[in-house]
Formats: C-alpha cells, structure tokens, sequence
C-alpha cells in the first residue's frame, strides 16, 4: 500500500487568515455579481432608470438653475444621479440579503469552511464593481448631453473615485441595518425615505443659497452635498478642500458605525431564522 505523505498535500489557508478571506472574497463576489445579472428587472431598473432622470431634471429645471447659477445646472445633476444610483442599488442588496437570510443560504454559508467576514465583504466588493460601471454608464450619458472634464485627467479620477468611496461606505452603512432588521422588514421604504429626502435637499438639485436660511446648514452638510461639491470641483474647477474633508467624516461616520454592529448582526443573521 502506497503511503501519501501529509506534506505532499497543499496546506489550506486557516479560515481567520487574511488569505483566506481574500480568496473566499473574490469567489463569494463572483457569485454576487452572477446573481445580480441574472435578476433582468433590477439590472435594468439599477442602470436605465438613473439615466432616464438625469435626463429628465435636465430637461425640466436646467434652465431654472442655470439661470439662477450662471453655471451649466450639468455639473450638480450629473453627480447627484450618480449618488443616488449608487445609494438605491444598496438598498436592493440589502433586500436581496434579508431574502437569503429567510430562506436559510446565509446559515448555509456561514457553516462552510471559510472566512466569517467573507460574505458581507463580497457583498460591499459587489457594490463598488455596480457602482464603478454606473458611474461610467452616467458620466457617457453626461457627456452626451454637454458634460466634460475640464480638469483634465486627475480631475476625471477623482470624479469617478468619490461615488466608489461614498457609495462603498453607504454599502456597509446599509447592510448592518439589514442583517440587524428582522426578516420582512420594510428596508425598501425606510431606506427609500432617507434617500428621497437627501435627493430633494442637496446642492445638486438646487444651489444652497436657493434653501430658507434656516434649512441650508443642514443641506450644506449632509453626507450628499460635500460628494456632489467635490465632483463638481473635480469637473469644472474650483475649492475642493472643505468638501473632500466632508466626504471623510461622512465615509468613516457610515463605516465606523457600521463595521461591528454589521458582522455581530450578520452572525446572529445567519444562526438563527
């Protein structure tokens, strides 16, 4: 009888190890991404639906604040259709992961050999891939209309690593509250609350001086105004400083409050139905 001996055999990565978590990462991403394209509705909904109204608040208030700005209303409706893009499709993630929590694949998953954090790393990872081809989609029908990066290069980059950033941290922001909400909770309509407040007030659609005195601190600070601000720096020009401090505080606000409660509700999640 032929002995094999124990180190011929590869030496599989303990599951705490970060190679471990990489590797189960990039194949649990793969597997986000094919259930993603799979689903027509939502692929279509994520990408056609930002782009039909770009077109539309371009068409009904451009010349409104365009007139009221002197600036091209382009450069705030642009980025502000990208944000929501990118919010929104959080949203239906978090949908997608209450309904595997209910159906028992997250439990299935988190008996498996791999990495724990792995799961809701490929989900963050999936999002920032979706929001990355968005942005693109966006920006090419932008252009279209008028849009361009006047500052050059660097300032394009930076244009299309602010949604990555926000819409990465607003990812893991609302993942912990799905895996912490019980199943069948109305996640679409509390999140899609937050979100259409923000849209309706925000330097994108209409400028802050526009608001009452009393309400444009509060536009001038919430976590969409710096984003939309800092794209439009990176586009035409302009102080960029303050905004960008502003998009850090808000990313690492979404992020800190969100990585622990996060992975102790995705544990809970996935050990009990």
């Amino acid at each position: 009888m032929t002995m094999i001996r124990s180190d011929a055999v590869p030496a599989r990565p303990r599951e705490v190890s970060v190679r471990a978590w990489f590797d189960a990462s990039r194949v649990l991403t793969w597997r986000q991404l094919l259930v993603y394209v799979r689903d027509v509705p939502t692929v279509l909904q994520s990408f056609i639906v930002p782009a039909i109204s770009m077109v539309l608040v371009k068409v009904v208030l451009g010349d409104a604040v365009g007139s009221a700005t002197g600036q091209d209303s382009l450069y705030g409706t642009v980025p502000l259709m990208i944000l929501i893009g990118a919010m929104g499709g959080s949203v239906v993630s978090a949908v997608r992961l209450n309904k595997e929590r209910s159906t028992g694949l997250l439990a299935r998953l988190y008996v498996l050999p791999i990495n724990r954090a792995a799961d809701l790393t490929s989900r963050v990872v999936a999002e920032i891939i979706r929001i990355f081809v968005l942005t693109l989609e966006l920006l090419l029908v932008g252009y279209v209309m008028g849009f361009r990066f006047e500052q050059g290069l660097l300032g394009a980059l930076g244009l299309l690593a602010i949604p990555l950033v926000f819409g990465g941290a607003y990812a893991v922001f609302v993942l912990a509250i799905a895996v912490n909400s019980p199943p069948g909770a109305p996640l679409v309509q509390y999140l899609g609350l937050l979100t259409n407040l923000l849209m309706f007030f925000n330097s994108g659609f209409s400028p802050i001086d526009a608001y009452p005195g009393w309400l444009q601190p509060i536009v001038a600070n919430q976590p969409m105004t710096p984003a939309i601000e800092l794209m439009r720096g990176f586009a035409v020009g302009g102080p960029v400083l303050e905004a960008f401090i502003k998009v850090m505080i808000w990313t690492v606000v979404f992020v800190g409050c969100s990585v622990y409660p996060a992975l102790r509700g995705y544990r809970r999640a996935a050990t009990t139905r």
